[in-house]
C-alpha cells in the first residue's frame, strides 16, 4: 500500500478515543522500513533543511535536529496533509470540552494560511539524530500564538536493533496530584501522535486541563532517527 492508502485504513476512531483518553495514540507500520531508510539517508543534505540544532548548546539535552526547509520531501508533505483532517476534529472536541473560543480549520492548507496572517511562515516538521549518551529534556513544541494542539513522531530505526534506550516519555501534569510518566517505545516506521501542550480530562466537575509535556530518554548504545511532524508553522 502506499501512504494515501495506509492513511486511509487506519481507525480514526480509535485514534481518537485514545486521543481523548491517553493523550496519545500508536499506529502501527505507518512508514515502510525503505521509507524510513531513504529519511534517515537524506540527514546528511543540508540543502533540505532550514536550520541545525545542536541540543547541548541550548540546554535541550544531547543531540541534533534539522528543521526542513519548504518544500517539504513528499513523504513528510503527505504525512502532514493527510493525517491533519483526521484530528482536527478531535482538537476542536477538546476546545469545546475546556470552553476554548478556538476552532481549528478542517484543513493543513487553512491552518498554514492562519498561520502565516500572524507571522509564523517558517516550517516545522524535522529530524532527529541521537548517538549513544543523547537525550531530549521534556518540553512541549509551541512557536507562536497558533498552534495546534497534536502533534507526530515517527521512529526511524529499530528499538533493540539499532539503538538501547532512548524510550519516548511524555509527562502528565495531574491538577493537585502528582505527575504521571508514561514510556512509549515505538518500532521502526511506527507513528505516535500526541498532544503538544495539554488535553481535556473529565472529573466529578466536567472537564479539566492536562498539561502534558514529552521527551526521549537517553541512549545506553546505537543511533536512533526520528521524524517529527508539526502542524502549525513558526514565527
Amino acid at each position: 500500500m502506499d501512504l494515501q492508502q495506509r492513511i486511509e485504513q487506519t481507525d480514526w476512531k480509535e485514534i481518537a478515543e485514545s486521543l481523548n483518553n491517553k493523550g496519545y495514540a500508536t499506529v502501527p507500520q505507518i512508514l515502510s522500513a525503505d521509507e524510513c531508510d531513504g529519511l534517515r539517508h537524506q540527514y546528511g543534505d543540508d540543502t533540505l533543511y532550514r536550520k541545525t540544532i545542536v541540543m547541548e548548546n541550548h540546554g535541550y539535552g544531547m543531540g541534533q535536529y534539522k528543521y526542513y526547509n519548504y518544500p517539504l520531501p513528499g513523504i513528510v508533505e503527505g504525512l502532514r496533509r493527510m493525517i491533519y483532517p483526521n484530528i482536527a476534529p478531535v482538537a476542536n472536541n477538546w476546545m469545546q470540552a475546556l470552553g476554548i473560543a478556538k476552532t481549528f480549520p478542517g484543513t493543513l492548507k487553512e491552518l498554514t494560511e492562519l498561520c502565516h496572517a500572524h507571522a509564523q511562515n517558517r516550517p516545522t516538521p524535522l529530524i532527529l539524530k541521537y548517538g549513544k549518551g543523547g537525550y531530549n529534556a521534556m518540553h512541549q513544541d509551541l512557536y507562536g500564538e497558533i498552534f495546534f494542539p497534536m502533534q507526530l513522531v515517527v521512529c526511524l530505526n529499530q528499538p533493540g536493533q539499532d539503538f538501547e534506550g532512548g524510550e519516548f516519555v511524555l509527562i502528565e501534569q495531574r491538577p493537585r496530584m502528582q505527575s504521571k510518566a508514561i514510556v512509549l517505545n515505538p518500532g521502526k516506521g511506527d507513528m505516535l501522535i500526541f498532544t503538544t501542550n495539554f488535553r481535556p480530562a473529565k472529573g466529578s466537575k466536567g472537564y479539566h486541563r492536562v498539561n502534558m509535556r514529552h521527551g526521549v530518554s537517553e541512549l545506553s548504545g546505537g543511533e536512533r532517527h526520528t521524524l517529527g511532524v508539526i502542524f502549525h508553522d513558526a514565527s
